[in-house]
C-alpha cells in the first residue's frame, strides 16, 4: 500500500505544507503517494555515485544537481503556488534554470531527473512519474535498476511526449542527452555494491 494513491480528497500544496515533517510522501494529481522507508544501502550508494559524478562534472557550469529529500513542485498553467497538486521527491535532480530553484526547492520541470528503483517504487516511478514528468516537461528522465544493472532512459521529442524507453545495460560509460557534455561512468557507480 505504500505506493498507491489512497482514497481520500484531492490535496494540494498548501495542505502539504502543514503536514509534520516525519510524514513523508509525494502528491501526485492531488492524491498522497506515501514514500517507502528509508531506502536500502544499495540504493543510497548508487544515489550518492551518480550525484558525485554529476556533480563534479558540472562544476562551473550553470546546471546544479540536487537529490532528494527536495521538493519538486510542478504547477498547472491555472494554480497559484499554493494550489499545486504535485509535489515529487526525485532522487536526483539537474536544474539548468536558476530561476526555478527557491528555499522550497525547485518550483517547475527540472531538465533531468534519475529514479533509483526500489522494489516499493518501482510502479510509482515508472507509471505516475513518468507520465507527470512528461506533461510538465522534464527533457530526461533515468529509471535505474540496481538490482538488474539496467538503465531506462525517457526522452522529450519534438511533440513533447516520451519516445519509447532505451534500456541499456549499466556498463562503460554513458553520455547525457539533455547534458552531452556530460556522461556516467557505471563503473564507479556499481563498484561497491
Amino acid at each position: 500500500m505504500a505506493q498507491q494513491a489512497l482514497d481520500q480528497p484531492i490535496y494540494t500544496y498548501r495542505d502539504y505544507l502543514t503536514w509534520p515533517e516525519d510524514h513523508r510522501c509525494e502528491l501526485i494529481a492531488g492524491r498522497i503517494f506515501s514514500m517507502a522507508p528509508a531506502p536500502s544501502l544499495d540504493h543510497q550508494t548508487v544515489v550518492v555515485e551518480l550525484t558525485t559524478q554529476i556533480a563534479i562534472q558540472l562544476r562551473g557550469k550553470p546546471c546544479r544537481v540536487l537529490s532528494a529529500p527536495l521538493d519538486v513542485r510542478l504547477r498547472e498553467e491555472t494554480e497559484s503556488e499554493n494550489e499545486i497538486k504535485n509535489v515529487v521527491q526525485p532522487d536526483i535532480l539537474v536544474v539548468c534554470d536558476a530561476n526555478k530553484l527557491d528555499q522550497r526547492g525547485c518550483l517547475g520541470a527540472p531538465d533531468w531527473i534519475i529514479e533509483v528503483l526500489s522494489p516499493g517504487t518501482a510502479a510509482k516511478d515508472h507509471i505516475h512519474k513518468r507520465l507527470l514528468y512528461e506533461r510538465h516537461g522534464v527533457l530526461e528522465y533515468w529509471l535505474v535498476h540496481p538490482t538488474d544493472r539496467l538503465v531506462a532512459i525517457y526522452r522529450l521529442n519534438t511533440e513533447g511526449k516520451y519516445n519509447q524507453a532505451e534500456i541499456l545495460e549499466t556498463r562503460g560509460r554513458h553520455t547525457v542527452g539533455s547534458l552531452p557534455d556530460l556522461e556516467i561512468d557505471w563503473e564507479i557507480v556499481f563498484r561497491n555494491l
